[in-house]
């Protein structure tokens, strides 16, 4: 099973609109889902900064800030 882990901030609106495509498609798929806030990492926050949303599949980096639904679809089938 993919594990999805979408990087995320409070308030971001590119990240809302990644999230809705992603949850639109994972009832058909089989993928396990886990969404992360930067928010109160600095860390994350000076790795990803202005990148959010990063979604990432097995973690490897898939996409920031769009998620092509259609290429996201291919790469949580293969």
């Amino acid at each position: 099973m993919k594990k999805v882990k979408v990087y995320s901030r409070s308030g971001c609106h590119l990240c809302e609109i990644a999230l809705d495509r992603i949850n639109s498609v994972k009832e058909e798929l089989d993928f396990n889902l886990e969404v992360e806030l930067i928010d109160s990492s600095v860390e994350l926050e000076q790795e990803y900064g202005e990148q959010v949303p990063v979604i990432m599949i097995d973690g490897k980096v898939h996409d920031y800030w769009r998620v092509d639904l259609e290429r996201f679809i291919k790469a949580i089938k293969s």
